[in-house]
């Protein structure tokens, strides 16, 4: 673990953070993801956002804070970023909050029952810039299928159900989502980007890297994908 990232301090991810090793093994089913909740109140039914790229933590920590009646999992790749945001949450007593460190496709696919999530966040992915790198990019027809599997159906009178929020500062993967979303029509509706509630005013989102981006200047794209019925 780098010190520029810990300053030499031990992390405890207490139960925010879920390993790899602690996932049943692929191929067993979907799992209750409420269990990993099941110290809030009981007979409760807490809807679940679902953040997929959680890096540091940074739009989990304020939005749970800002949303305690919503239960938060973000999902992280990167094991010491995983480890930093569940031990960054756990500080603060964010209890509604489980961070699994694992590939995002795979665990959608193996773990996730139809309909469990209120609402995505994708903040910030990984570009892949170079052409050869494109098949890497999340924002693929096949991800955007299974995210309309495992997302609520929007309903009129919750306007937050069924979307997916989704930011980037590259212009050119941007309209390549785009594209990537004309391709699955008529699955989401595709309409102008709603800043997360706890966003600053003079922010998009509030992540560790947009505001790194914001300082050198660059520009975000966003966009809102309702889910439609089929």
């Amino acid at each position: 673990m780098s010190l520029s990232l810990t300053h030499g301090k031990s992390l405890d991810i207490g139960q925010v953070g879920i390993a790899p090793e602690d996932l049943t093994p692929l191929g067993s089913g979907p799992i209750e993801l409420s269990t990993w909740f099941a110290d809030r109140k009981p007979d409760t039914k807490y809807p679940i956002d679902l953040e997929i790229g959680c890096g540091k933590g940074t739009f989990l920590v304020q939005q749970a804070q800002h949303e305690p009646d919503i239960n938060y999992l973000g999902l992280e790749y990167a094991r010491k970023y995983w480890r930093y945001a569940a031990d960054r949450c756990r500080r603060r007593g964010l209890n509604h909050i489980r961070i699994v460190c694992t590939e995002a496709a795979t665990f959608l696919h193996q773990y996730v029952r139809e309909a469990t999530f209120r609402q995505v966040h994708i903040y910030y992915p990984d570009p892949w810039p170079k052409r050869r790198h494109h098949k890497r990019r999340l924002i693929q027809p096949a991800f955007l299928r299974q995210l309309h599997h495992i997302l609520e159906p929007a309903r009129c009178n919750e306007p937050t159900t069924g979307r997916i929020l989704i930011a980037t500062d590259h212009l050119e993967y941007f309209l390549w989502m785009q594209e990537q979303v004309a391709d699955v029509k008529p699955l989401f509706n595709s309409q102008a980007f709603e800043r997360p509630h706890s966003a600053s005013p003079d922010e998009r989102v509030g992540t560790n890297y947009e505001r790194k981006y914001k300082a050198e200047g660059r520009s975000v794209y966003g966009m809102t994908l309702v889910r439609q019925e089929i």
